[in-house]
């Protein structure tokens, strides 16, 4: 299971052939794109956070025909077939590619597999849907990122939370400089996964289950309930743990306030790094440059019970959960759901600004009518791609047990050779992008 770095040389000749081959797919989207037109999706993975994208892609009845369904354990795929019974459905999503009429496909699979699915996808001219985190490390991000804007698909990540009315106000907050110049942000989550130890004992796969397509691209292990169908996020070989699974949900608004995109450096505190388990707890430390004439920023993300000590315990009763963005003028404390202006006296008088976000129409339907030629989905990959890998370099940070200098324009940690390691993704044969 040990893993071998990928060379910075092949990631190039990667990107580059993923480049020149954007189009070079045989079925490409119909070419139909009007907001009258039905879009015929293809959902790859049809079950648990898969099937609430089925359901809310779905329900935009109006635009959307479920043409394919793919789940590699026959008992969801059955579910899902007996729901949309003129779906063709498969258990290899490579397959389910091949159907020509497709126009666009979802992907709700585990982490491990979203970067091999999303590029197949695109490079056949398909539009996608991924959910969150983009990929499982930073290389698949990039050429995830890479080939949505060579391939000009319409993309839009799983941050479902992104299309909400309160974020919406909180980020007009900030960018009309209601708490002043913003220089530090706070980011925390309540669960911590992870800090396992590698089961023991074998166990037979459940006959429903295509195991060997569900571990995907990644190095064989063997079959254990303890990887699947739920815990995959405990295990580093499949995913990122609570950072790689909050991460972009909760950073997203620091981001989007904010104008974020790559941070120059990352230090990650926590328990000592497991070789195969995710981190329980970290406190990782991340600076982002001058962006034009917005002030670098010190951005810290906390979970498994660590939180900001700015945050006083009335607060964090209320906030398990949240952001808190300390500006010049004051500071500004939001959850999924509310937000409030810190100290409340001092803005008991304060006018706030008229809404300039418009409401969105749903993440999911904003997509579909993005497909269809209407207005662009708010976080296409060109957004949701850096945020993705911010939030995995605070788990190479952990792994290496040191502050990163990161050039992102390189995709190098310049100070510390080992990262390579665990930011670029190795494949087992027969599998790549």
């Amino acid at each position: 299971m040990k893993s071998v770095p990928q060379s910075r040389r092949r990631f190039l000749q990667q990107s580059s052939i993923l480049a020149a081959a954007a189009w070079s797919g045989p079925y490409l989207a119909r070419g139909k794109d009007s907001p009258n037109h039905k879009l015929n999706v293809g959902f790859v993975g049809v079950a648990n956070r898969g099937g609430a994208d089925l359901q809310g892609v779905s329900a935009v009845t109006e635009h959307v025909n479920v043409a394919a369904l793919c789940d590699v354990d026959e008992n969801y795929l059955a579910a899902a077939k007996q729901r949309f019974p003129g779906a063709t459905t498969y258990h290899d999503f490579r397959r389910l590619l091949e159907q020509k009429d497709l126009d666009a496909v979802v992907v709700g699979t585990p982490d491990h597999t979203h970067a091999i699915v999303s590029v197949m996808a695109m490079r056949t001219g398909r539009h996608v849907y991924c959910e969150k985190p983009l990929t499982r490390t930073v290389s698949e991000t990039r050429i995830v990122t890479d080939t949505a804007r060579t391939s000009k698909r319409v993309t839009q990540i799983g941050t479902q939370i992104h299309a909400g009315a309160n974020y919406r106000r909180v980020v007009e907050l900030v960018k009309s400089g209601a708490i002043g110049a913003v220089q530090e942000v706070h980011v925390w989550v309540g669960g911590g996964r992870g800090g396992l130890e590698l089961p023991v004992g074998k166990e037979e796969a459940p006959a429903s289950l295509h195991y060997d397509l569900w571990l995907g691209p990644v190095p064989e292990v063997p079959y254990h309930s303890a990887f699947v169908p739920r815990n995959w996020r405990d295990w580093w070989m499949f995913a990122g743990g609570t950072l790689g699974d909050f991460g972009c949900h909760y950073m997203d608004l620091p981001y989007w306030a904010l104008d974020l995109k790559y941070p120059t450096t990352v230090a990650s505190e926590g328990p000592p790094p497991h070789r195969y388990s995710t981190a329980p707890w970290q406190v990782v430390q991340y600076e982002f440059p001058r962006r034009g004439q917005l002030p670098p920023v010190n951005l810290t993300w906390y979970h498994g019970g660590k939180h900001p000590e700015q945050l006083s315990p009335e607060h964090y009763q209320k906030y398990k959960s949240g952001v808190l963005f300390v500006g010049a003028k004051g500071r500004l404390l939001a959850s999924y759901g509310s937000h409030v202006l810190l100290p409340e006296e001092d803005f008991r008088d304060f006018v706030r600004p008229e809404p300039f976000l418009p409401d969105s129409i749903g993440h999911h339907r904003e997509w579909v009518m993005a497909c269809l030629g209407g207005s662009r989905a708010t976080c296409a990959f060109d957004y949701s791609g850096p945020l993705t890998e911010t939030a995995l370099l605070g788990n190479v940070a952990h792994r290496v047990g040191q502050k990163l200098v990161w050039d992102a324009k390189k995709l190098k940690a310049t100070n510390c050779p080992a990262a390579d390691e665990f930011i670029h993704h190795v494949y087992r044969k027969g599998w790549r992008i």
